[in-house]
């Protein structure tokens, strides 16, 4: 039986990446059949290779993030190094870069001169802040971005603020140029022209605090900071059972209210409280609402509550550590696990998020530095003299 072809077999990324931003972006259309030539420095690579060292010695990050791509390794500053970069990139489709202010501009690569030599090449750029604007020289990085765009003020408790606990700026920036890429090719495969794609971590994340920018601007002030409460909706938020275990459910509208009233915390006449009465007088009244659905909580078991709050139709559920959420049932029952090779050693990965029908996931291995070295310069034509001579040097 054949195996289908991946959406976008045939595509080539060469991609100047370190990090996250840029290497989750091309992860994700390596996962969709993408060739993605990932360069990296001779010797220590993209130094997230060495965030970590607890996946079988390989960093968390660097295994999440750079599965079914190929490695090269090159000197960009030795002219031989860039001209094999050049080489590469008349026959790429996309060109991804997150190097820091100014690197590709002095690499004599900036968008400006890739679009008159390479046509038909999508430059895309992961930056700070963007690439001009105030702040374009400004190096950046996922927490300086929570912090800018005002994230960590929204994060943690009424005493302490909080980083959130993955790297979302990075994320963020990272799905915005894979979709922009995206974007792009289907672009250019209808109309003839190559688009840039341009993405900053800041502007990704701020795209992220609408919701509470459209609350502070109008309401005249921010949402508080409530630990796992909601700022706007209550009840909404984490209750301690009688186990001593913390169940999180939400109300998300009056059906729902009046049912756990009436069903739950077996006092129907809160719906017409006047406290109660609505989601902003609930809001409003938090912390005596909050007192009287405590009060209830601690009176049963966890698994009682769970089970009692999804018998009348209210969204639930218990609050997981990582060890528990990797064992979690939806993701065994639904085989989302696969194995995947790195250096040495096998590791668990979930497979990619979106589904597409009757088509495989590709879940190649993470490589090791400059892997793929030999086998690229080899398909340029360089000879095996050549190569070593290339490496003696220090260019790969």
């Amino acid at each position: 039986m054949s195996v289908p072809k991946l959406p976008l077999s045939g595509i080539t990324v060469v991609s100047l990446e370190q990090a996250v931003a840029a290497p989750y972006a091309t992860r994700q259309l390596a996962d969709l059949g993408a060739r993605v030539i990932k360069v990296e420095r001779p010797g220590g690579g993209d130094f997230a290779r060495r965030y970590d060292t607890t996946v079988h010695g390989h960093s968390s990050y660097f295994v999440w993030l750079n599965r079914s791509k190929e490695s090269l390794t090159l000197d960009l500053k030795d002219p031989r190094g860039l001209e094999i970069l050049h080489r590469l990139l008349d026959d790429a489709d996309v060109f991804m870069q997150n190097l820091a202010p100014g690197a590709v501009d002095r690499l004599g690569l900036d968008t400006d001169t890739l679009n008159e030599r390479w046509p038909r090449l999508i430059p895309c750029t992961i930056s700070g802040y963007g690439t001009d604007g105030p702040w374009a020289d400004r190096k950046s990085y996922d927490l300086l971005v929570q912090c800018q765009t005002g994230l960590v003020s929204l994060t943690g408790t009424p005493q302490e603020t909080a980083r959130v606990g993955i790297s979302v700026a990075d994320i963020a920036a990272g799905m915005y140029a894979y979709s922009g890429v995206l974007t792009a090719l289907y672009t250019r495969a209808t109309t003839g022209t190559a688009h840039p794609v341009e993405v900053s971590l800041f502007e990704a994340l701020a795209e992220w605090m609408g919701q509470p920018a459209n609350y502070t601007q109008y309401g005249g002030s921010q949402p508080p900071r409530l630990g796992t409460q909601h700022a706007t909706i209550a009840p909404y938020g984490t209750f301690r059972s009688a186990d001593g275990k913390d169940v999180l459910f939400s109300i998300q509208n009056e059906r729902e209210w009046a049912v756990l009233c009436a069903e739950f915390l077996g006092d129907p006449e809160l719906t017409t409280d006047p406290r109660f009465a609505t989601g902003s007088d609930r809001v409003a009244h938090r912390e005596e609402l909050n007192a009287v659905v405590a009060e209830r909580c601690a009176r049963s078991d966890a698994e009682e509550i769970l089970k009692d709050l999804a018998d009348i139709g209210i969204a639930c559920a218990g609050v997981n550590d990582i060890a528990a959420f990797l064992d979690h049932p939806v993701l065994a029952a639904r085989g989302r696990w696969r194995e995947v090779g790195v250096p040495g050693a096998t590791v668990r990965a979930l497979l990619p998020p979106a589904d597409l029908a009757g088509l495989p996931a590709r879940m190649d291995p993470v490589p090791a530095v400059g892997e793929h070295t030999d086998a690229i310069l080899t398909g340029l034509g360089r000879s095996r003299d050549d190569i070593e001579a290339l490496r003696a040097d220090g260019v790969v």
